[in-house]
C-alpha cells in the first residue's frame, strides 16, 4: 500500500523581537537555504519569501514529515547558517519561539506563491503584526494578543 498525500502549507514566522534582518543583499541566501531544507526533507518549495523581519514558505509537506519536527529543523538550520555569516546577517538576532502555518486547496498554490513574491510591495501598507493577525482571523484560529509574535 502506498500514501498519498497533497497538503498545501503556508508557514509564516519572524525574527525574534521583530529585529529587521533580511533586505536585497542576503534574503536570497536565506530562502535558497531554506528551499533546500525542505528539499532533502523530500517537502516541495513551491516558494519562500518574505519581508525586513519574516519569511513566508509555500510548500506541502510529504507524508513522513511532521510540521513541528520540519519548522524546527528549518529554524535551527537556518539560525546556524546566519550565525556563520554574521557579516551578511549583522542584524539577525534568532528566530521567534512560534510559528503559524494555514492549509489551502492545492488550487491556491498559485495565489499563495504570488502572495509571497509580493511581500515588499504588500508590506509597504502592512506591517507583519497586521498581516499576522488577518492570516489567523481569515483561517479562525484563536490567538492571544500578547503571545502573538514570541
Amino acid at each position: 500500500m502506498s500514501t498519498y498525500t497533497q497538503i498545501l502549507y503556508q508557514i509564516v514566522f519572524g525574527s525574534k523581537d521583530h529585529a529587521g534582518f533580511l533586505d536585497h543583499e542576503n534574503q536570497g541566501a536565506l530562502f535558497g537555504y531554506i528551499a533546500t531544507i525542505l528539499t532533502r526533507r523530500d517537502c516541495h518549495p513551491y516558494q519562500v519569501g518574505g519581508y525586513f523581519n519574516h519569511i513566508h514558505i509555500v510548500t506541502h509537506l510529504a507524508p513522513t514529515v511532521c510540521l513541528a519536527d520540519l519548522v524546527h529543523d528549518i529554524k535551527r538550520a537556518s539560525n546556524e547558517m546566519m550565525k556563520r555569516d554574521r557579516e551578511l546577517f549583522k542584524a539577525f538576532t534568532g528566530w521567534q519561539v512560534g510559528y503559524s502555518a494555514f492549509t489551502y486547496h492545492i488550487t491556491l498554490k498559485q495565489v499563495l506563491i504570488n502572495y509571497v513574491l509580493n511581500q515588499e510591495k504588500h508590506h509597504r501598507k502592512v506591517q507583519y503584526k497586521q498581516e499576522l493577525k488577518k492570516l489567523l482571523n481569515d483561517n479562525k484560529v484563536p490567538y492571544k494578543e500578547e503571545y502573538l509574535l514570541t
